[in-house]
């Protein structure tokens, strides 16, 4: 019963605030800015309200503690502040660089140098705190364990860095980070039940309940939006979790479509310096380069959920060997 209490708590509270947050945002003006060199097709999102981050991440703070106590299960404390901590820190970051972009009227928020340095040192301060549960230095690599020695440290730190950002350039359609997000924690949570971990199957668990409320709000034609409130934090909480699971690994599985999506943006820059002002992609990231082909949002939507359920479910049957 816990599990659907863990579910159905997040869902409801994000039901209720969503709206009013919403006619807040609206009041408040707190409206998206839309790159000008984007598709054209986005100009018409401008000033729909951004932060939904916000309300995300207080939906599952809420919901997470009152689940926490409603479980009869022990719960390791350093796994519930490394969660909520990480997903804390890095929504400060997003909800800084929102606030700027609302504030300046452009896409010019926190300066990119600036943005690495605080996730980096999130990433780290978060690795010091797991260093309090475990003093693991080493990743399981489809039971080829690799001993990394202190560059284990590193490894975290790069990896909750680029996951944050990941979400981040995925988040760029109504509906698409929200949902992807649903499907790589939902099967993260699976693999915490099959190995007993209920602190953290609870947790994502808490999180999908919020990002589905979420997404009822934010699917074509989005009435709320994500901001780098959520997708920067929700990037990181999933790196945490995959950490903590012990299934670094998975996340580039389960995330594949996050993955895929920060390699265009890559390979697109790369591409267009080598070549100076060629392109691999009609638009980066690979998104838009689907919306440039003549696809719908919609559509384009549904072929990465597609993808993302395809390589969750991948990603599931190899942790159960990890």
């Amino acid at each position: 019963m816990i599990s659907v209490y863990a579910l159905c708590v997040s869902v409801i509270f994000g039901f209720i605030l969503f709206p009013n947050f919403i006619n807040i945002f609206k009041d408040h003006h707190l409206g998206q800015s839309i790159r000008e060199e984007g598709p054209k097709a986005h100009q018409k999102k401008k000033g729909t309200p951004t932060m939904g981050g916000l309300v995300i991440i207080i939906t599952i703070i809420l919901s997470y503690i009152i689940v926490i106590n409603l479980s009869k299960d022990n719960h390791q404390f350093y796994e519930v502040l490394l969660l909520i901590l990480s997903l804390f820190m890095f929504g400060i970051i997003g909800f800084i660089d929102d606030y700027l972009i609302i504030v300046k009227k452009n896409n010019n928020g926190i300066s990119p140098n600036m943005k690495l340095f605080l996730q980096i040192l999130f990433s780290a301060i978060t690795f010091l705190i797991y260093l309090k549960i475990s003093n693991k230095t080493s990743i399981n690599l489809f039971n080829l364990e690799i001993k990394l020695g202190f560059l284990y440290g590193i490894f975290i730190l790069l990896l909750i860095t680029y996951s944050s950002n990941a979400v981040n350039l995925t988040d760029g359609l109504d509906g698409l980070a929200g949902g992807l997000l649903i499907i790589a924690f939902l099967s993260f949570g699976l693999l915490a039940r099959q190995k007993g971990n209920e602190t953290i199957y609870l947790y994502c668990l808490v999180t999908s309940g919020a990002l589905i409320s979420f997404l009822v709000f934010n699917f074509y034609p989005s009435k709320i939006m994500m901001g780098d409130t959520g997708s920067l934090s929700l990037g990181a909480s999933l790196a945490v979790v995959s950490v903590l699971l012990e299934v670094e690994v998975l996340l580039f599985i389960i995330g594949m479509v996050f993955l895929v999506e920060t390699l265009s943006v890559i390979l697109q820059v790369l591409y267009y310096k080598k070549t100076r002002g060629k392109r691999i992609f009609l638009m980066a990231p690979l998104h838009h380069h689907f919306e440039l082909k003549g696809y719908s949002e919609i559509k384009t939507v549904y072929i990465f959920y597609l993808i993302g359920l395809i390589f969750g479910a991948i990603g599931y049957l190899i942790g159960g060997y990890l």
